[in-house]
């Protein structure tokens, strides 16, 4: 099992030093979340909550998550960079493949594309994008960027983007493409890709998410060799619940690991604390029993913001924003 901490709603300043400790300390990656904007006032509902309001508070951080990746990249040697998610469609496909072939030209081979299609309709109109058809538009846009990243000259036809013969580089390592999502359109995208990334999620209901994967797969002729299924777990805490969601086909887990232990207020060195602890109670580098059972921490969704009460058993890391 690999463990991925995401930077959701840090201070921006604070990723870096958080980046070198997760590396030293043997974490297998980081998750970076992506908006341009936090507009004020939206009619449209956030979906990833009951009442439609958005888990996170005005001003919160949404660094770009390719000057980011780029700056991690370049003070680690192990850890991997995950985008939890990127909206392709809400940029110039020629703009996404530059800034995302350089982050993973200087990330060495580290680099994970984790997509999704989009929910804020009202940030796409700022962007200059349409906000229909941006699922079909999504995948057009991805066949374009592979292009782009080929070495050598390269030409694209189809239904939305056009390129003339021309050549981008640098040419960067090969990029996995990961589709986030809990709807079966979602999991239907990622099945055709190398990877699915969850939101706050049950253990069965994520286990549920990988059998549907791996019908869809099967029923391309792919099996589930390679594919990766990265998610946060709402009911994980003993290296019994993680075996078990191991077993069943969940190869990472996304999280924030100072939050079973400081909270969403931790400060830095308490995060860098808490990121040992985690691996110290769950036994990652040897024995351990589980997470503490009496810490009265809070659940917190991809964008940081607490979601249980305190003396709730905690889980963290949500990642559709």
């Amino acid at each position: 099992m690999k463990f991925y901490v995401s930077t959701a709603f840090l201070d921006t300043g604070e990723v870096v030093e958080i980046a070198k400790a997760a590396d030293d300390l043997g974490y297998d990656g980081m998750g970076i979340p992506d908006h341009v904007i936090n507009l004020e006032t939206l009619q449209t509902p956030y979906p990833y909550t009951k009442d439609g309001s958005r888990r996170w508070e005005a001003f919160t951080d949404w660094p770009d998550p390719w000057v980011m990746i780029g700056a991690i990249a370049l003070v680690t040697t192990r850890l991997h960079f995950v985008t939890t998610v990127y909206l392709p469609a809400m940029r110039d496909p020629y703009s996404a493949a530059k800034s995302i072939g350089t982050a993973a030209y200087l990330a060495g081979g580290r680099l994970e594309l984790g997509i999704g299609v989009g929910w804020c309709e009202e940030e796409f109109t700022l962007m200059g994008q349409r906000f229909d058809r941006r699922g079909r538009r999504t995948d057009e846009m991805l066949e374009l960027m592979k292009a782009l990243w080929a070495p050598g000259w390269t030409e694209f036809e189809g239904e939305f983007y056009s390129a003339p013969r021309l050549e981008m580089e640098p040419t960067p390592p090969h990029v996995p493409i990961y589709v986030g999502g809990l709807s079966d359109i979602a999991l239907r995208r990622a099945a055709r890709n190398d990877g699915w990334i969850g939101d706050l999620i049950t253990t069965d209901r994520a286990i549920e998410r990988v059998d549907r994967l791996r019908q869809l797969r099967a029923e391309r002729g792919l099996s589930m060799d390679d594919f990766a299924v990265l998610t946060p777990l709402t009911d994980a805490f003993t290296p019994e619940h993680y075996e078990r969601a191991e077993a069943s086909g969940i190869t990472g887990i996304i999280t924030m690991p100072w939050m079973f232990y400081g909270g969403p207020q931790a400060s830095l060195a308490e995060k860098i604390d808490g990121l040992r602890k985690f691996r110290k109670d769950l036994g990652l580098d040897g024995q351990g029993d589980g997470l503490g059972r009496d810490a009265p921490v809070a659940v917190v969704g991809g964008d940081g913001e607490a979601i249980n009460e305190p003396g709730d058993r905690p889980c963290v890391g949500g990642v559709l924003e």
